[in-house]
């Protein structure tokens, strides 16, 4: 295994996450906002999954994002 390729591919990975997640999460509160689900002042408590089939792993990874 090459540590350089492998350790590049999961930031690059992590990198990807990181951005799409936070645009859609963004995207989610203000149509909550707009539509009166969310009154402005909750704290969300998202959880994201990660899975790798081909090793069996399955991991819960949960958080608080807070919009006030």
């Amino acid at each position: 295994m090459n540590e350089e390729t492998f350790n590049m591919d999961i930031r690059k990975f992590l990198k990807k996450v990181g951005i799409t997640a936070q645009r859609e999460i963004e995207k989610a509160v203000r149509a909550g906002l707009a539509t009166g689900k969310l009154k402005g002042n909750e704290r969300l408590k998202p959880v994201v999954t990660l899975k790798i089939a081909e090793l069996g792993m399955s991991i819960d990874i949960d958080g608080q994002i807070g919009l006030e």
